[in-house]
């Protein structure tokens, strides 16, 4: 057999997707990802995308996470305290594409919109020179574990009993009790109103990253993206009065009369800070920067879209912004590849 023989010719429209794949895959194994240690298990990208689809079904086609969804376009414009702390071309001055997507948390495409529960703002800053920024930002400061394993393990204790295709109260019970972290978002949620709008939430990073200038300093802080009009939430009765798929139709509607803009704030850590957790967010006196604004001008008519086979991997980082050491983002550049590897093979939805 010859080795011309070997060569798969891959679809040019499937090429921008596969990349994405492979980039992904590529910054899992630059970053280290264990995919064999003592904790096998949870390493296994493979196992831990199986799990998400034990808790919340499969779904050929969706994402694993955050598979209900709508993709959007706009540009992003940085500030001078931007510059002052980075030399990322984000913050130039200039206005930059971008590619976002909103969603509603969860496995399930046809999650209600009308619940509380987690709500997503992924973007990706399409640099000069070819760099991209992809970010996985949602509408709560902290992340619901505080490692991959403590991810992995949270989800085994979640999977549904065969006898009775629910969990198991008594596992879910012991687990939360041994690993408190993992309800700290949902006292979070459950403290919030239900979300009026897409437009209306705080979307954070809930990871930190070093922000490097040009003398090579470095400085660590966290992000959140702050609607310039505000937040806003409905009550429990105006919930119920709205349609389970609302959010996407409110938000076409709001962007076709004008666009929709959110405050990009850099809140900055002080020595000592804990940057490497993301269930421990920064104190509240430390000290905030707008260091841009994101504009949401334009969002897709139907399911498809630029951003269905962009995996928003926060490792994903232009020069002059580094990953901290926080094991949860280092730890998800492996599953968000395999989840777009299974999507590619059953069909890319929305």
């Amino acid at each position: 057999m010859t080795r011309s023989s070997l060569l798969v010719r891959i679809p040019s429209a499937t090429r921008p997707a596969m990349a994405s794949a492979v980039t992904a895959l590529t910054a899992a194994v630059a970053l280290g990802w264990p995919v064999a240690s003592a904790h096998a298990q949870a390493a296994n990208p493979n196992a831990m995308v199986d799990n998400f689809e034990a808790v919340n079904g499969k779904h050929p086609g969706f994402r694993r996470s955050g598979a209900k969804g709508v993709c959007a376009a706009g540009d992003f414009v940085g500030t001078a305290e931007g510059r002052a702390l980075s030399t990322a071309s984000a913050f130039s001055g200039q206005p930059v594409p971008v590619i976002a997507r909103f969603s509603v948390g969860g496995g399930n495409p046809k999650a209600p919109d009308n619940a509380r529960g987690v709500r997503g703002l992924s973007l990706q800053f399409n640099l000069p020179g070819g760099e991209v920024w992809q970010m996985a930002n949602i509408n709560t400061p902290v992340f619901g574990a505080s490692s991959p394993e403590q991810l992995f393990a949270a989800l085994e204790s979640r999977k549904p009993d065969p006898a009775t295709g629910k969990p198991d109260p008594a596992k879910v019970k012991a687990f939360n009790d041994a690993n408190p972290d993992v309800l700290l978002q949902g006292k979070y949620l459950a403290s919030q109103p239900i979300p009026a709008s897409y437009a209306n939430q705080n979307y954070w990073g809930v990871n930190a990253f070093a922000f490097v200038n040009a003398q090579g300093n470095k400085r660590f802080a966290k992000w959140v993206f702050e609607p310039v009009e505000g937040a806003k939430g409905l009550s429990d009765e105006e919930a119920k009065a709205r349609p389970a798929d609302f959010l996407i139709d409110e938000l076409r509607q709001r962007v076709a009369t004008a666009p929709v803009a959110f405050r990009f704030v850099l809140q900055l850590a002080q020595p000592g800070d804990n940057v490497n957790s993301a269930v421990v967010p920064l104190p509240d006196d430390r000290p905030k920067v707008v260091a841009g604004t994101l504009t949401i001008r334009q969002v897709q008519p139907d399911a498809g879209g630029d951003c269905a086979a962009i995996t928003f991997n926060p490792v994903a980082l232009p020069k002059g912004v580094e990953p901290s050491a926080d094991p949860v983002l280092l730890g998800r550049a492996a599953p968000y590849a395999v989840s777009l590897g299974r999507r590619l093979g059953e069909g890319n939805k929305q």
